[in-house]
């Protein structure tokens, strides 16, 4: 991990030293790579992938079923 650290110099105002802050963070890169892992999602363990999987496929056979009963409206049929 990279640290960006500016020290203050004896006539320096407030808004140099944020300013010459913004910059050293821009130059050194840190903002894309944070900003890349931002939203980046864990992998899901093999038991969760396997459980949304079934219940995915149980969901399916019941809608089967629905349709095939007349209580659900096919979608593709209705295009």
């Amino acid at each position: 991990m990279i640290n960006v650290e500016v020290q203050k110099n004896a006539s320096e105002s407030n808004a140099s030293i944020l300013r010459r802050f913004t910059k050293r963070v821009q130059g050194s890169g840190i903002l894309p790579r944070v900003r890349s892992l931002r939203y980046k999602l864990r992998n899901q363990s093999s038991y969760k992938r396997k459980v949304k999987t079934l219940s995915g496929i149980k969901r399916k056979v019941e809608v089967a079923e629905l349709i095939k009963m007349g209580k659900m409206q096919d979608k593709r049929e209705s295009k």
